[in-house]
């Protein structure tokens, strides 16, 4: 389940998530603290699971420090990165350079930066110039086109290529976008917004939210055909439910 590959398209990457609050495997609905769903006890044994069944990568969400600005679940995510083979992206309350400098050492293939894209662009544009557009990616997590921060506690005044276009210059490459009025819905994604997004920028996009099932996968390869910076999707509630 790495990829869906066809003749005429580059490989659809589907990147295996898995959530993680308070040490466990979670699941929220539309971003709410309070409004999450346990599906697994131990992150770990997720993701060896997936690993095992031939999964490649894996993107790694730390929910407590998307909340708190902290490295809650630092332990738990380096654990996943030295005793499988994934290619681990990980992001959540990754705010600091000596963070993401930290889960790069500790073997990250990725790190994904979230509210600090928005509440402190120069330290983004630093890690970029620094590591590559191919080690520090940017989360978008968007309610009704305006991106979130703070764990997605709070809506700022930008939308999603306000912020692309302070870093193009500085080697961005990758988004993971995400619909968070779709997210944990299970009602599809919102295949119509992806496209005009997509539309107006050449950054890789990795879709994220709402996906329920295979149809749901089948509509976003559709897009990619289309629209070819479509790099991707992220699985969250079906990657823990193994």
């Amino acid at each position: 389940m790495a990829n869906l590959e066809d003749k005429d398209i580059q490989p659809f990457n589907i990147y295996t998530a898995i959530d993680i609050l308070e040490e466990k495997c979670v699941r929220l609905r539309q971003g709410d603290f309070d409004v999450s769903t346990t599906y697994n006890k131990d992150p770990v044994f997720v993701a060896k699971r997936w690993s095992s069944l031939g999964a490649k990568y894996l993107h790694v969400v730390d929910l407590d420090g998307a909340r708190s600005g902290l490295r809650s679940n630092f332990t738990i995510i380096e654990n996943i990165i030295t005793t499988t083979k994934l290619k681990v992206q990980v992001g959540g309350g990754i705010r600091k350079m000596d963070s993401i400098e930290r889960y790069l050492k500790a073997g990250a293939t990725r790190i994904i930066l979230g509210s600090i894209a928005v509440i402190e662009p120069e330290l983004v544009k630093e890690a970029l110039d620094k590591f590559g557009g191919e080690k520090i990616a940017i989360a978008l997590d968007c309610r009704k086109g305006y991106v979130a921060i703070e764990g997605w506690k709070k809506s700022s005044d930008l939308k999603a290529m306000n912020i692309i276009s302070k870093y193009k210059s500085h080697g961005l490459q990758t988004v993971i976008y995400t619909d968070i009025e779709r997210d944990g819905m299970l009602e599809g994604p919102n295949i119509e917004d992806l496209d005009k997004f997509a539309q107006i920028t050449d950054v890789n996009i990795i879709a994220s939210g709402g996906v329920s099932n295979i149809d749901d996968v089948k509509a976003l390869k559709d897009l990619k055909r289309k629209r070819s910076n479509v790099d991707g999707l992220s699985l969250a509630k079906h990657s823990m439910q193994i």
